[in-house]
């Protein structure tokens, strides 16, 4: 069941609770205790995804949404479907076979917490998930909206999107990257995701593909910020606050936006990306402001 509604003008702190609220409960309803021999898969599944994390992607397609006037019920499974994408690739980027990480979001790291084989399952299942929310007809009511949402996530999250980003990762440790190679690698790994979850809104408010100019600039202006503020928390962040290991890339050798432009430059660059995003919704007025609100959290955002 969805939390009540709060007026456009309450705070972000407050809209993002509710969202993450909202999207444990639907978490909930699909990996609940299930009495078999399938128990430890589904322990492993709700320890990875209920409870922490920012939840960005799900409070952007329910921001978005309000913008054409969505349900926001709606709008939260997708939402829900796409942060189920997102906890998929932390539970197989967390493998030893890839980051090799101990904790996240403040907790052992699943395959920590259980075991790797447990782990992979459960980041096939949340990967599973997500496609089985969106093609859902109480996620929306006309078969081809969802078959386009369906089809732009699968984009969004494979090889020409955040698995590709991934692989461009992990051969790029040692390489002297510039400035070019590493914005892509990030609009692929991590942008991608985040852009569809402004995109996803618009296609279930059926805006042309031409009137979405605005949102995809919004998009990929706070992706690309994300990305950099990350840089800049991997750099010079706390590690209590962050809930996860941090000066990882430079202790792999990886090239980031902090050690090709310099933290001030780095934190510059943040700051100009986000006044741009924000500049985008110029044509809005107070139905934007969670969104601008989020823009603004993206640059100054601690963990």
């Amino acid at each position: 069941m969805l939390a009540e509604r709060q007026p456009v003008g309450s705070s972000l702190t407050s809209e993002a609770a509710r969202v993450a609220s909202d999207v444990d409960a639907l978490f909930g309803h699909y990996i609940g205790e299930p009495g078999d021999g399938r128990s430890r898969l589904f322990e492993a599944m709700r320890h990875a995804g209920i409870g922490g994390g920012k939840r960005l992607r799900p409070l952007l397609t329910v921001a978005t949404a309000r913008l054409f006037g969505i349900d926001e019920g709606r709008a939260l499974r997708v939402g829900a479907a796409i942060e189920a994408t997102h906890v998929y690739s932390l539970i197989h980027d967390d493998l030893p076979c890839m980051d090799d990480d101990d904790f996240r979001r403040g907790k052992p790291t699943v395959h920590k917490a259980f075991d790797e084989a447990t782990a992979v399952l459960a980041g096939d299942c949340f990967h599973d998930l997500a496609f089985e929310i969106m093609s859902d007809p109480a996620t929306h009511e006309d078969p081809f909206v969802r078959a386009d949402l369906v089809l732009e996530l699968a984009r969004a999250s494979g090889p020409n999107g955040m698995a590709g980003g991934q692989m461009l990762d992990l051969v790029a440790e040692g390489q002297a990257l510039e400035i070019g190679a590493i914005t892509r690698l990030q609009q692929l790994k991590t942008g991608a995701l985040i852009e569809f979850a402004v995109e996803a809104a618009c296609i279930m408010g059926r805006i042309a593909p031409e009137a979405r100019t605005p949102y995809r600039g919004y998009a990929r202006d706070i992706g690309l910020a994300f990305q950099m503020a990350d840089d800049l928390l991997d750099h010079n962040g706390d590690e209590a606050a962050a809930g996860k290991r941090l000066n990882k890339d430079a202790a792999a050798g990886k090239a980031t936006f902090v050690s090709l432009l310099g933290e001030e430059r780095a934190r510059q660059q943040c700051g100009m990306l986000v006044a741009q995003a924000i500049d985008h919704l110029h044509d809005h007025g107070a139905e934007a402001d969670l969104l601008r609100a989020i823009a603004r959290y993206v640059e100054k955002r601690d963990r």
